[in-house]
């Protein structure tokens, strides 16, 4: 059966604006372009038959999902295998102090080659590979959850987007908050429709 996944990023925090590393802390929420921006996520998935919204449980992307879901109205569930990725010691830390304390993890983290960076993480965290396992999880227990919703809307983190397009073999190095990513799955084959 055909399904369509639109999974966004939540819109810009307090901790995108402060130049701090977020990871799963729950001490980061939605800035008031942030509230704007998840309103504008909503109004882009009318008519697109969005039958649920499944979130993240961190506040940033709960409240995306809940302001998204004004112009929806569906139900909004949780689900632990679109959190944010876990950066370990580097949780909550401006990224010029990560500069200075995990310069070669960050380069290797953001280096454009992906052999480059799927394996590492800061100590204690979690790598792009775990995370990109993890959100693929998430994706075939919604194909095949016994509701059988055929349209899932997905509020997650930029790290979702960039890691379930590059599974499918298109790299998206700059998620912007509020992204929209739209992909559909038919008898196991999966494929990006658009970005929007």
């Amino acid at each position: 059966m055909h399904k369509d996944f639109y999974i966004f990023r939540h819109g810009q925090s307090s901790y995108n604006i402060a130049g701090r590393i977020q990871g799963q802390t729950n001490d980061s929420v939605l800035t008031e372009l942030g509230e704007r921006q998840a309103l504008e996520v909503g109004k882009k998935l009318i008519g697109r038959g969005v039958e649920v919204i499944v979130s993240s449980p961190l506040k940033r992307a709960m409240q995306t999902a809940e302001l998204a879901n004004k112009s929806l109205n569906v139900e909004i569930i949780t689900d632990k295998h679109f959190i944010e990725v876990d950066v370990g010691v580097a949780e909550g830390m401006h990224y010029q102090d990560v500069l200075v304390k995990y310069k070669d993890i960050f380069e290797k983290l953001h280096s454009p080659k992906l052999e480059d960076n799927f394996d590492v993480c800061y100590p204690k965290g979690e790598t792009k590979r775990a995370v990109q396992q993890r959100m693929w999880q998430g994706l075939q227990c919604w194909c095949n959850c016994k509701q059988n919703y055929k349209t899932i809307a997905v509020s997650s983190h930029g790290i979702a987007l960039a890691q379930i397009s590059a599974a499918l073999g298109e790299r998206l190095d700059d998620v912007k908050n509020g992204a929209i990513l739209h992909i559909s799955e038919d008898e196991g084959k999966w494929k990006i429709i658009e970005i929007i």
